[in-house]
């Protein structure tokens, strides 16, 4: 963990939580199969990723992959119990390491979800507006760069892109060819340079979601089904282009559990979220769904 106010201040709220035997009661929930808990990462440590795999196989639940979420939303599987979905978003060079050989061994299933400029270019576009920022440049904060319009935010970001230069921090072409021969990875859609989809203009939606389909697929021979939303964002435009296109499944970031009830949207999937630098019981309470109920 971190230590930052906020951080010491969560970890006191967690353990409330845990105490209080909410957690012990939304995993009894799950294990009666009231719901299936959907997890979704960014870019954990390695300690961080294996903690909590190791805390949800102790509590025997069961790992799902994307294709059996799919066989049970169309009835070909009953809904289970006890069981989790791990995926996770942007295709950070540090997966490799930290989630899939944790994966590998443990022999669970997880998804990641790559957009592929990065992986051509090496970073993300808010780590070029961050170093921006710190060396005082005038630059809008991120969160605002996320308001704007996508056309607005490409000129802001690749004015800094050209004066700055930055390590890799997205896996390389290599690797994702690399982890998408495992038979427990699955390589999902995250559009081409990660924008906010609801700020761009049709056009631009169609090729964020085309493009990146397209690369993926030619980089690992396989069909890309599946797909998350970067920053949660989506309307009804982008559900119907990811129709078009044939994605299968389509991933939120609204922190809700998977009921049968949310299974009937297919392309507005609820997912709880991994807090990276977080206490260990802050996260235990995001996974199994209590944190956001506090």
């Amino acid at each position: 963990m971190s230590i930052t106010p906020r951080n010491i201040i969560a970890f006191f709220i967690a353990l409330l939580l845990i105490f209080s035997g909410k957690v012990r009661k939304a995993r009894h929930r799950a294990m009666n199969g009231e719901f299936i808990l959907s997890i979704y990462f960014h870019n954990p440590s390695k300690k961080e990723f294996k903690s909590i795999v190791k805390w949800l196989i102790k509590r025997e639940f069961r790992f799902l992959s994307l294709r059996e979420l799919r066989e049970i939303m169309t009835d070909e599987i009953t809904f289970p119990k006890g069981a989790v979905v791990i995926t996770v978003d942007d295709g950070w060079r540090t997966n490799e390491t930290n989630i899939v050989e944790i994966a590998n061994k443990y022999r669970i299933p997880v998804t990641i979800f790559v957009s592929t400029e990065p992986v051509e270019q090496g970073a993300y576009w808010w780590s070029y507006a961050k170093e921006a920022i710190k060396r005082g440049h005038r630059i809008p904060p991120i969160k605002e760069l996320k308001k704007m319009s996508d056309k607005n935010r490409l000129d802001i970001v690749g004015k800094a892109k050209r004066e700055i230069s930055l390590d890799r921090e997205a896996m390389t072409i290599e690797q994702i060819q690399r982890i998408s021969k495992s038979d427990l990875v699955t390589i999902g859609g995250h559009t081409h340079t990660h924008p906010v989809l609801t700020n761009c203009s049709d056009e631009d939606v169609r090729n964020e979601l085309n493009v990146s389909k397209e690369k993926l697929t030619s980089w690992i021979g396989k069909e890309i089904e599946f797909f998350a939303y970067p920053n949660g964002d989506f309307s009804h435009r982008e559900i119907e282009v990811l129709k078009e296109l044939d994605y299968e499944l389509g991933f939120a970031n609204n922190p809700q559990y998977l009921t049968k009830e949310a299974l009937r949207k297919n392309y507005a999937i609820p997912r709880l979220g991994f807090l990276e630098g977080a206490s260990f019981a802050e996260n235990i309470c995001r996974v199994v769904g209590v944190w956001k109920r506090r």
